[in-house]
C-alpha cells in the first residue's frame, strides 16, 4: 500500500517574510490594481498638494481608487511594459517588498499579498492555482483589463470623473 504525501504550497507553509524572492514575486496575481491612481479625499488639500504622492493616510481620510492607470501598463496583459525600470521612469511607483508590506496601505482588498498578510489566504482565481494562467482572474473580473484609461491620455485635473469602486471588490 502506497501513501501519497500532499505537498503543502509555500504560501501556506511560509510567512511572507520567509519566502524567497521568486516565491514572493510569484504571489503577485497580476491584476494591476496597484497601477491605478488613487486619491485621498482630504478637505485640507490645496490645488498644489492635491495630486502629490503620499506614504500615509491619516485617520478620517478616505482613499478613492480611479480607473486611471500608469502609462506603462499594458492594458491587455495587465503587466508593466518597463517592469525592471518602472521605479526610475515613474518615481512614485512603489515596489512592494517584504520590508515595506506593512506600510503599503493602498493595496486593494483582493491583493494576494494583502490577503496573506491578513490571514485570508490565496484567492481561488489566483494564477498559481491555474497553472500560471491569468484567465480565471480576468473572468472573475479581478483585473483591470478592459476597465482603464491611461494617465497620459486624461487630464488629471478632472480625476474626480474617474473615481470607481470596482477595485475594492474581492471574492472568496
Amino acid at each position: 500500500m502506497s501513501t501519497t504525501i500532499k505537498e503543502i504550497p509555500f504560501w501556506e507553509s511560509k510567512s511572507l517574510e520567509q519566502m524567497s524572492r521568486n516565491e514572493w514575486e510569484s504571489l503577485c496575481d497580476g491584476c494591476a490594481k496597484c497601477c491605478l491612481h488613487k486619491f485621498i479625499d482630504d478637505e485640507d488639500n490645496d490645488d498644489d498638494s492635491e495630486l502629490m504622492p503620499t506614504t500615509y493616510i491619516e485617520e478620517g481620510e478616505q482613499m478613492n481608487y480611479s480607473n486611471i492607470a500608469c502609462y506603462l501598463l499594458n492594458d491587455k496583459t495587465c503587466q508593466c511594459t518597463q517592469y525592471d525600470k518602472r521605479t526610475t521612469l515613474v518615481p512614485d511607483c512603489v515596489q512592494l517588498t517584504q520590508d515595506n508590506i506593512d506600510s503599503v496601505f493602498f493595496m486593494p482588498p483582493s491583493c494576494t499579498y494583502r490577503r496573506l498578510k491578513e490571514g485570508r489566504g490565496i484567492p481561488s482565481w489566483h494564477p498559481l492555482l491555474h497553472k500560471g494562467k491569468k484567465s480565471a482572474m480576468h473572468k472573475a473580473g479581478m483585473s483591470v483589463r478592459g476597465k482603464i484609461v491611461k494617465d497620459n491620455e486624461v487630464d488629471l485635473d478632472f480625476f474626480e470623473d474617474y473615481i470607481v469602486l470596482w477595485p475594492l471588490n474581492d471574492i472568496d
